[in-house]
């Protein structure tokens, strides 16, 4: 099938200093990076134009080498990125590295502005604290968190915090120890949340915006069930509702979240995949709608989009359907500042797709054709200078 070829078709890299001219550009047009998750000449970051009225993707041109930039996240000024180095060793030592990057959003083009270790090998979630002044990051391999602060001209400044965590669970491959997978701060600022792939546990710790520090809370943890792989974590706009996938179970636990006392209480947990499903899966991400009324969760085996509705008092989910991803292994997706689409990468077929958002259900419609991304494991929209 033509489609078929044109997932599965090899990427060639475009070569530094190309230009995003593949189309005229429409005065409304953002851009989107994207992030490739190897390392070697000629690949890093690349950069799209997407027009949001019509949710057209271009091809994307090569801006930036970089090793294994893996999960990144751009400041709220516009100006700055940070992304992990997915990697087990970095100057010659055992862990990963975070990389900061002062950022041009008129052309997407980055220039490296320091590189840290990380703590831990193979760090692949990094975010930002609510005020902006702190980079938080998950090392996989090491089942370590670290926190860096950001020094006013963008770069890393000294590293605040550091926490080894621990545990095990039941799955004898993939729970022998721990692996950090997630952590990010709540909307208050006051806790910081991390799931661990390893632990089966979500650690919750007191950060202190003044000084980047983390303690445990008490209690310091909340269980999943055994063998669920906790990995990643997103909040619902209200502020009262946490969503975690389980990525070795393919579910999505929902807690009422406590803002005052830092915990958390389980209510529902519900699964991600068609129930005549019975081949091997991976849950990767979730995401909820800035709209609050629905959320998205990924498969990678079965290669979907599950969508859900969102009861607004009670947080609960309902399953609304199940929107194939046109390609395979979908690690990761994220919605376009009006909401109205969904911008999904599929890692094992090199490439990324726009979904439209249907404005009353959620559901998605795939729009336009497939564009090539090498190995894309993260994307940014970047907001218009």
């Amino acid at each position: 099938m033509n489609l078929m070829r044109t997932l599965f078709s090899p990427v060639v890299p475009l070569l530094l200093g190309a230009t995003l001219a593949f189309r005229p550009a429409a005065a409304a047009d953002e851009l989107v990076l994207f992030g490739t998750h190897r390392s070697g000449p000629g690949t890093g970051f690349s950069v799209g134009r997407f027009n949001p009225a019509t949710g057209e993707l271009t091809r994307t041109a090569f801006v930036c080498e970089a090793e294994a930039p893996s999960f990144f996240v751009v400041h709220p000024d516009g100006k700055h990125l940070y992304a992990c180095n997915s990697i087990e060793t970095f100057q010659g030592k055992p862990e990963g590295s975070i990389s900061a990057y002062a950022l041009d959003p008129a052309s997407g083009r980055l220039t490296l502005l320091d590189r840290k270790p990380s703590g831990g090998g193979e760090p692949c979630y990094i975010s930002l604290d609510r005020t902006g002044r702190y980079a938080l990051a998950a090392n996989y391999s090491g089942g370590s968190i670290c926190v860096y602060a950001l020094r006013p001209d963008g770069s890393l400044g000294e590293r605040t915090a550091w926490v080894q965590q621990t545990g095990r669970s039941v799955n004898p491959e993939r729970q022998t120890r721990a692996y950090a997978h997630c952590i990010l701060t709540d909307p208050d600022n006051r806790f910081a949340l991390a799931a661990d792939l390893g632990a089966d546990k979500i650690f919750v710790y007191h950060f202190n915006a003044s000084n980047g520090s983390l303690t445990p809370n008490d209690p310091p943890s909340v269980p999943l069930k055994p063998g669920s792989g906790p990995r990643h974590i997103t909040f619902h706009p209200n502020g009262r509702f946490v969503y975690v996938i389980n990525e070795l179970a393919g579910t999505v636990t929902a807690f009422d979240w406590d803002s005052a006392k830092g915990t958390l209480a389980e209510f529902q947990t519900i699964s991600t995949l068609p129930s005549n499903f019975n081949g091997q899966n991976t849950a990767a991400e979730v995401e909820v709608h800035p709209n609050g009324k629905c959320l998205y969760a990924t498969n990678r085996g079965d290669d979907s989009i599950a969508v859900f509705g969102i009861d607004a008092k009670s947080g609960r989910l309902t399953r609304v359907g199940r929107v194939p991803t046109r390609g395979r292994m979908p690690r990761f997706f994220t919605l376009d500042p009006t909401g109205k689409w969904l911008l999904l990468l599929n890692h094992d077929s090199d490439n990324a797709i726009v979904f439209r958002v249907e404005e009353g259900t959620g559901l998605l419609t795939q729009t336009g054709t497939p564009v090539q991304v090498p190995n894309p494991f993260c994307a940014r929209f970047l907001s218009p200078p």
